[in-house]
């Protein structure tokens, strides 16, 4: 009896198994046919800036019969790209140690001091994640200029610092709730300090969410156009994105230079993420979105 049940069933389960392998198949052609779509414009964007600008007038999506690196040479003087990825590194580094070290600092009292007072505190930095920093941006004007911020790279490195401060805090915040506290409650019976503690146990575990908002607020800020708009007036002081948009003409673009130009700004950022990667999906993985 148990025989014929199993040979009744097996021509169906096989039938279903068959549809499953074809519904497979079925979902990786769409998901190729999206990637390619997805990687067309990146195509478009470095199959240009190796061509001459009479090739990519004849056929724009055509393949180079000849690369020509004229556009990169022209781009790195017309951008005067040291100088300008200078400041951006300079920006970038300083920026995310600061955001880094002010938000694990701040997100370990909100997680270890439970209190009115505290909670209070931390709901109204949370606002600055729900609102833009843009909507106040005359009077951060008159702060800066009175601060004689402006036109400083110090003055762009403080802005970028405290308008990332709150999302930092509110990921580290829930990420340190996951950690047990009996191993600070060790460190106090060895007789440690807070600090000490905070130091020597807790910023060692944070590794993951570090490594991910670190990756994080990399490309946030070296992608950052409005604010050293705001602040950066003299082209010494300039930064990469700035460069890029004054080849934006009023009425015309010269194209061939502005996508070597693009290139240029974005290489760093995909190196980085390439180093970086594993941790921003371990530190996703592992607690970054914790409660």
């Amino acid at each position: 009896m148990n025989k014929r049940m199993l040979s009744s069933q097996t021509p169906r389960s096989y039938s279903y198994f068959k549809k499953g392998i074809k519904g497979d198949h079925i979902l990786e052609v769409i998901l190729i046919i999206i990637a390619l779509i997805t990687l067309l414009p990146i195509y478009y964007l470095v199959n240009t800036t190796v061509r001459t600008p009479e090739q990519v007038i004849a056929s724009p999506f055509g393949f180079p019969t000849q690369l020509d690196f004229s556009g990169y040479v022209r781009a790195w003087n017309m951008m005067n790209y040291p100088n300008v990825f200078k400041n951006n590194f300079i920006i970038a580094v300083v920026s995310v140690s600061g955001v880094i070290l002010l938000s694990s600092m701040a997100a370990y009292a909100f997680a270890r001091r439970p209190g009115k007072l505290f909670n209070w505190i931390f709901v109204s930095i949370l606002i600055g994640v729900i609102m833009p920093y843009q909507v106040a941006t005359i009077q951060l004007f008159r702060v800066l200029t009175n601060l004689h911020l402006t036109d400083t790279l110090l003055g762009v490195i403080l802005v970028e610092i405290f308008v990332s401060v709150p999302f930092n805090v509110f990921l580290i915040k829930n990420f340190i709730n996951s950690v047990p506290i009996q191993l600070e409650e060790s460190a106090y019976i060895d007789g440690a300090g807070v600090w000490k503690t905070f130091w020597r146990i807790t910023f060692p575990l944070l590794q993951p969410v570090i490594a991910t908002l670190a990756v994080l607020d990399s490309l946030s800020v070296w992608n950052d156009f409005f604010t050293p708009l705001l602040i950066l007036q003299t082209r010494a002081k300039g930064v990469i994105l700035l460069e890029v948009n004054r080849n934006v003409g009023q009425f015309q673009t010269d194209w061939t230079s502005f996508f070597p130009m693009m290139i240029l700004g974005v290489a760093p950022l995909v190196i980085l993420y390439l180093f970086m990667q594993k941790f921003i999906v371990e530190g996703v993985s592992t607690g970054a979105v914790k409660g």
